[in-house]
């Protein structure tokens, strides 16, 4: 399959001739119509969550969460599910970068703990186990070139983050039942041979089902991913489920050209900006070279003569 790369962050485009044998789950209606299976949805957020007993049931509950008042934010979440335990499960799948996008979680998790208000004025404010597990095609820095900001990663392979509320002084965890899980997709660079626990399996799946051309023979053993491949395939598909999914790809990828519009007005911005500094650095030297000649030539001959 041919494939082609944006400068910046290395995610590949699909276009429609690049139309393989299985769906992108990297697209809106790919990610829902897999992960919108009960059995594969279980197995996936077992293979993140570290849940005493781990989830032996779920439902799908209403995605779309709204404010107190009409007026306020609607939060519509991709998926959201509800264990067998009570505990509530936003997933998200985001392709293009978002600067506040760590907001916008906090922000879907706080419209879930909203929705889970119970009235009267007897509410004791015991909340269930909430999380929210973001799955993304972007780096947390790359998000945050179009405010010119630029920070060196610390790990440049650190893909999964776990981001829960503790004392900073101490470390300690101080309240469990709000965790939020955040994967950055381009920083798993691992190829199929270097794949080992399911988790890894999961995540190489998420990010390349799209480019592979049949089960991998090291995931063939597992009745999971042999479901998820059958449910992936494009040809068991009607019509117009292929059609939609068309149509995400066509906007997923008026998206990407759109970033890499940006990426390309911002490189071309720091290119500018540092040919000014290079020739306003070059100008000061010159300068700094004529002022020491005129003070070597009036300490060897007085008072500089006027031609």
């Amino acid at each position: 399959m041919a494939k082609s790369k944006t400068a910046r962050t290395g995610k590949t485009e699909i276009t429609r001739k690049d139309v393989g044998k299985y769906i992108s789950l990297l697209t809106d209606f790919g990610f829902k119509r897999v992960f919108g299976t009960k059995e594969l949805m279980l197995k996936f957020l077992n293979s993140i969550l570290d849940i005493e007993g781990g989830i032996i049931d779920l439902q799908y509950g209403n995605p779309e969460k709204v404010g107190i008042i009409k007026t306020e934010r609607k939060a519509i979440f991709d998926l959201y599910c509800i264990t067998g335990n009570n505990e509530h499960i936003i997933v998200e799948i985001q392709c293009a970068s978002q600067v506040f996008f760590k907001d916008r979680s906090i922000f879907y998790a706080s419209r879930m703990i909203n929705s889970l208000s119970k009235k009267g004025k007897d509410w004791n404010y015991e909340l269930p186990r909430i999380f929210s597990i973001n799955i993304l095609d972007f780096t947390f820095e790359e998000a945050l070139i179009p405010l010119g900001i630029k920070i060196q990663r610390k790990d440049e392979n650190k893909y999964f983050s776990i981001v829960q509320l503790i004392d900073r002084d101490t470390g300690d965890l101080f309240y469990d039942k709000l965790t939020l899980v955040y994967i950055e997709l381009p920083c798993f660079t691992k190829e199929l041979e270097e794949v080992k626990t399911i988790f890894e399996q999961w995540i190489f799946i998420i990010k390349n089902l799209h480019k592979l051309e049949d089960l991998p023979k090291k995931f063939s053993k597992n009745k999971i991913f042999k479901l998820l491949f059958e449910i992936a395939q494009l040809a068991n598909m009607t019509t117009k489920e292929y059609n939609k999914y068309l149509k995400d790809l066509d906007d997923m990828n008026l998206v990407t050209n759109e970033i890499r519009f940006r990426d390309n007005e911002i490189q071309f911005r720091d290119n500018v900006i540092a040919k000014e500094r290079e020739a306003h650095q070059r100008t000061r030297l010159e300068m700094a070279q004529k002022d020491n000649i005129i003070a070597e030539y009036e300490r060897r001959y007085g008072v500089l003569k006027e031609n």
